[in-house]
């Protein structure tokens, strides 16, 4: 049996990394329809999380080998993963709520910075002047985007602002703690127990009542769908497009996340973005990903 070609190899690869960032985007505008029905964003968060442990322990159980499950270190960095992915969804779709989508995808977009931040913090980073001038350019868009600089006048509230920040500052944690597990274990078996963590941490801080009523409600469709689309197949799309595609090319694929969210909440949720939050947007999308370009070229060039 012939093999593909590489470089078909690597357009597949890519092609997966885009239909997970695509799934996100999607998943940010349909977290949007769920919440503004009145449904508790930790519930949906469940949800989303719940369905998605289910595509993953199927993953497991489909490729066992290589799991690590009886190595400590990968319990250990996995729950902190699971911490960490129960605060970016509980906090993004709260942002959602809160706000609008187009915000909270953005401000869930400047992750990277946080990543950043903390590693100048644990000294696993070295700072640089070009870092640090791309973490005030991501800054100056998050205020432009929030306009946080004229509360009262402003249409993004402080909760809003503040869940979306929290959001990516969780999907920091989560990266992190993916990062230093994977090493020990098979992707999979990470986000088996990151999963789980997630849910037992949904559970016990959402609404019970509403917890239930998904079960019985005509929204169910749109539940699964979240679970499926927004945890279930993107998470694994990602994971087998990561091992053929550069970073620098899954970064700048990245960003077909938050523009489609913010597409989605202007065609579909009604949403309105002006020139000032339009150009921080810009901003922080421009900036946020010749980081990660910048940041991957020079691992690439240090480990030669």
């Amino acid at each position: 049996m012939k093999s593909l070609p590489t470089e078909r190899v690597a357009g597949l690869s890519t092609a997966f990394v885009a239909l997970a960032a695509l799934c996100w985007g999607l998943s940010g505008g349909i977290g949007g329809i769920l919440t503004g029905e009145g449904w508790d964003p930790v519930v949906v968060s469940f949800y989303r999380g719940a369905i998605g442990f289910l595509f993953v322990l199927a993953w497991l159980a489909l490729r066992p080998r290589g799991s690590g499950l009886g190595n400590k270190k990968l319990w250990l960095w996995s729950l902190l993963a699971g911490v960490g992915v129960a605060g970016n969804f509980a906090f993004y779709f709260l942002s959602i709520a809160e706000g609008s989508v187009a915000v909270a995808a953005m401000l869930m977009y400047c992750a990277p910075v946080f990543v950043y931040l903390v590693s100048f913090t644990l000294r696993l980073e070295q700072p640089s002047v070009f870092k640090w001038v791309a973490i005030v350019m991501v800054l100056l868009g998050v205020v432009l985007l929030t306009g946080i600089y004229d509360v009262g006048a402003g249409e993004v509230t402080l909760v809003a602002a503040g869940a979306g920040l929290l959001s990516g500052l969780s999907y920091a944690v989560f990266i992190f703690g993916f990062k230093y597990a994977a090493p020990h274990g098979s992707p999979q078996a990470i986000l088996v127990i990151a999963f789980a963590v997630m849910a037992v941490i949904l559970f016990a801080l959402g609404n019970p009542e509403q917890t239930v009523a998904v079960l019985s409600t005509s929204s169910w469709p749109l539940f699964l769908i979240l679970g499926v689309i927004g945890a279930g197949l993107s998470f694994i799309f990602y994971i087998i497009g990561l091992n053929h595609t550069a970073p620098a090319v899954a970064s700048i694929v990245a960003m077909v996340e938050p523009v489609t969210a913010s597409l989605f909440g202007v065609a579909v949720l009604g949403e309105s973005l002006g020139l000032v939050q339009l150009l921080g947007m810009a901003l922080i999308l421009v900036t946020v990903t010749a980081l990660s370009v910048y940041s991957n070229s020079r691992r690439k060039v240090a480990s030669v």
